[in-house]
């Protein structure tokens, strides 16, 4: 049974004369009624328009078979249109006496104001004719003219238990296909397929169980991978939460101990089972200097931790629109909850809610919608935020609560530098023996680690300009020659550095 029937089912009772489903799922939303209407004498016949077909009729409780009600004759069939939508509403409310009426992606029509006020009227009729209007697409705006009389329907998807029945189901089909032959597969592989296929509607579960099936004849690892990579696909397309394939590894972030340690501590909660009444990590926010390693850190907390990383694009959450930027964030919201276990990375979050120079509230909706999720959430997705500038941060973002600790990320310490020059010159391929990794930690004092980046790069393409290697001696000419970040706004970072003693926790 798809999951949310009886949800439905009351709904339908409860004498609500419009109801909507946002959902992609509109074949699962279909069936469901579907069963409602075949099982249930009270919601009378269930009717489906569709733009291109019209009102095709009613499907009768206990048959499948269609008919129009009110028209006998062959002849009223074929002359009848109601595929135009206000013609259909036309027909609704003169001909039809009670009954379910399905109206997939009407949501495009609802600007009309002919076409509201007439779905406003078979509304306010539902005395006389109880006739209940079901609009299902993937993203519905209300118009606030029939708001008052709707409830919303909130698609539950599929379960463990319901996954793993749907899993038997298809293979069950395959065996009868293939002689009853075995399927190939171990306990361990189908148990992981079940808990990445968790979040998905269940057409789409149905659709990936039979990809991963009969791509092979097996369920293994690769059927694993191909699997997230299109949950990831069909879940962040076209949104303002993207997928991040480059996720570094701890090995690729040079210091960051106390991080590291702090993070090392509470993987096996997170990726494991849960373990009593130890609480799940929520997230972290990074806080510091520029180019000192936020975002490499970000990355590196999903690499360690071996889950997906997702990036909420800040640019792409704003819409000119009143209440689209909320559902933005909603929408990526729940797209996150879907993937988790997950690292959700909201580079520079005050760009986001920090609320100056916006006179219509968005900045602080976004903020609000953003706070009732980190309060509410179940779902194991751990906030990775990072920041230049606390100041512009509401204290009910960055209370302890929300997130579980504040990182201050600093510009790194002499043995960090050695570290990052190591690591920049190596991944160049140039002789690490030959360069003196002290002096150049001592010459590159107040630089970030972007900086120090920058002067190997530098220092290689100098180097290639003279013709031979890449010298020590090249890259003291790029250090000497650069103002790094810590002179050009050294009072900005030494206010930083102020705020940050004794409120963060450095992450040297």
């Amino acid at each position: 049974m798809p999951q949310g029937r009886e949800n439905f089912q009351q709904l339908l009772h409860s004498s609500f004369p419009i109801i909507i489903a946002e959902t992609h799922d509109e074949q699962t939303v279909t069936r469901m009624l579907e069963s409602i209407v075949n099982s249930c004498l009270k919601t009378g016949p269930l009717h489906v328009w569709s733009a291109v077909k019209g009102l095709e009729g009613v499907l009768e409780r206990n048959t499948r078979e269609w008919t129009v009600e009110g028209l006998d004759t062959k002849q009223d069939k074929a002359s009848l249109d109601t595929s135009d939508p206000e013609a259909a509403l036309k027909y609704i409310k003169e001909n039809i006496r009670s009954g379910v009426i399905l109206l997939p992606d009407f949501h495009a029509y609802l600007t009309n104001p002919a076409i509201v006020r007439m779905v406003k009227e078979i509304a306010h009729d539902y005395n006389l004719r109880p006739i209940t209007l079901v609009f299902v697409s993937h993203a519905i705006d209300v118009p606030p003219e029939i708001e008052r009389l709707a409830a919303h329907f909130d698609m539950s998807v599929p379960d463990e238990k319901r996954i793993r029945k749907l899993l038997s189901d298809e293979v069950k089909v395959w065996r009868l296909k293939q002689d009853n032959k075995k399927l190939q597969a171990d306990m361990k592989t189908v148990d992981l397929l079940v808990n990445n296929l968790v979040g998905l509607t269940e057409s789409d579960v149905k659709r990936l169980i039979q990809g991963a099936i009969y791509d092979d004849h097996a369920i293994t690892h690769s059927d694993i991978d191909e699997v997230m990579q299109a949950k990831y696909r069909m879940i962040s397309r076209g949104g303002a939460l993207q997928f991040e394939y480059d996720t570094a590894r701890f090995n690729d972030l040079a210091g960051f101990k106390q991080l590291k340690s702090w993070l090392e501590l509470r993987k096996p909660f997170f990726v494991g089972s849960p373990a009593g009444d130890i609480d799940v990590p929520k997230g972290i926010l990074l806080l510091g200097v520029q180019g000192c390693g936020k975002s490499l850190a970000a990355k590196a907390v999903a690499g360690a931790w071996g889950v997906p990383l997702l990036r909420l694009d800040v640019g792409a959450l704003f819409n000119k629109f009143v209440g689209e930027s909320e559902r933005n964030v909603r929408e990526a919201l729940q797209s996150a909850d879907v993937l988790a276990p997950c690292v959700l990375w909201i580079d520079e979050i005050e760009k986001a809610i920090s609320g100056q120079n916006d006179d219509t509230g968005t900045s602080s909706r976004i903020l609000g919608t953003l706070l009732t999720w980190m309060a509410e959430k179940t779902s194991r997705v751990f906030i990775v935020a990072t920041s230049n500038d606390i100041q512009r941060l509401p204290p009910e973002l960055v209370r302890k609560g929300r997130l579980d600790e504040i990182f201050f990320v600093d510009l790194p310490q002499s043995s960090s530098r050695t570290e990052i020059f190591r690591l920049h010159i190596g991944k160049r391929g140039h002789d690490a023996t030959e360069f003196d990794f002290d002096r150049l930690a001592t010459a590159s004092e107040g630089f970030s680690g972007a900086e120090i980046e920058q002067a190997v790069v530098a220092a290689t393409y100098r180097a290639h300009a003279d013709g031979g290697p890449m010298l020590e001696a090249h890259l003291h000419k790029e250090l000497s020659s650069t103002k790094p970040l810590s002179v050009v706004r050294r009072e900005a970072i030494e206010a930083l550095r102020s705020w940050a003693e004794g409120r963060t926790v450095n992450v040297e």
